[in-house]
């Protein structure tokens, strides 16, 4: 098993900056991947961003390239999400997500999905006020 947990969320003014991170614990030796998910009431969960573990090559969706940027530590096994130039669509609940999943498949669209994710974050609010 592994358990996610996701700090760093809040409030903030359109144009600013917040960075979330994402710890991982248990059995963190098979990860593949982890990944950036996020959430509105009533809307389908949409991808942010991921960042393979071994490599790590990065992934964005359209809508945070060039402003958020993804990292990671595999020494501590956690995930970082740096986003700057918020706006007021980027408010959702953030979720964090890992997958141990070996897979044929790789690639933007395997690990934009949220099916390729075995273990999920509780999620941390984020909010941008305009």
């Amino acid at each position: 098993q592994v358990q996610l947990v996701e700090s760093g969320g809040g409030l903030v003014q359109t144009g600013g900056s917040l960075r979330l991170s994402c710890a991982a614990s248990g059995r963190t030796f098979s990860t593949y991947a982890m990944g950036w998910f996020r959430q509105v009431p009533g809307q389908e969960r949409e991808f942010v961003a991921a960042i393979r573990w071994s490599g790590g090559m990065t992934y964005y969706a359209d809508s945070v390239k060039g402003r958020f940027t993804v990292g990671r530590d595999n020494a501590k096994n956690t995930v970082s999400l740096q986003m700057n130039s918020l706006k007021p669509e980027g408010t959702a609940v953030y979720y964090c997500a890992l997958t141990s999943m070996s897979s044929l498949y790789s690639g933007s669209d395997y690990y934009a999905s949220g099916r390729s994710y075995n273990y999920w974050g509780q999620g941390t609010q984020v909010t941008v006020s305009s």
